[in-house]
Order: structure tokens, then sequence, then C-alpha cells
């Protein structure tokens, strides 16, 4: 599984726990729904600056970590 589809998938699942429909999340984010869809399923590569509205709204904290390799 790929991060997206992990980022994904995890919004997925706290915005279903919180109960909160796609369209009300992507209408609180000013997001299109169809780029939440493409978020929750990982066919989408968002802004960082849109990811963190969505997980601010649904008080998910993001977190970058750099490697080396």
């Amino acid at each position: 599984m790929g991060a997206m589809q992990k980022i994904g998938e995890l919004i997925q699942q706290r915005r279903d726990h919180l109960r909160i429909t796609q369209k009300q999340l992507a209408d609180m984010a000013d997001v299109g729904i169809n780029t939440l869809y493409k978020i929750e399923t990982g066919q989408a590569n968002p802004t960082f600056k849109s990811l963190q509205k969505i997980t601010d709204i649904l008080g998910m904290e993001i977190t970058l970590q750099v490697k080396k390799v």
C-alpha cells in the first residue's frame, strides 16, 4: 500500500468514525467532493494545504518524517 493510499484510508476511517459525510467534509475543507473521494481512495496527489484543511477538521495531525536512504 502506498503512502497516499494509507493517508486516504486513515482520513476515511476518521470521517466515518465522526459520522461526517464526504459532502460535509468537502464543504468544510473547501475541496471538491471528487477530490476528497480521490484522496480517500489513494488516487489523488493533494496539496499539503488541502490535506491540512481536511485533517484539521477531523482532529488529525500531519507529521512529516525524512529518512536517509
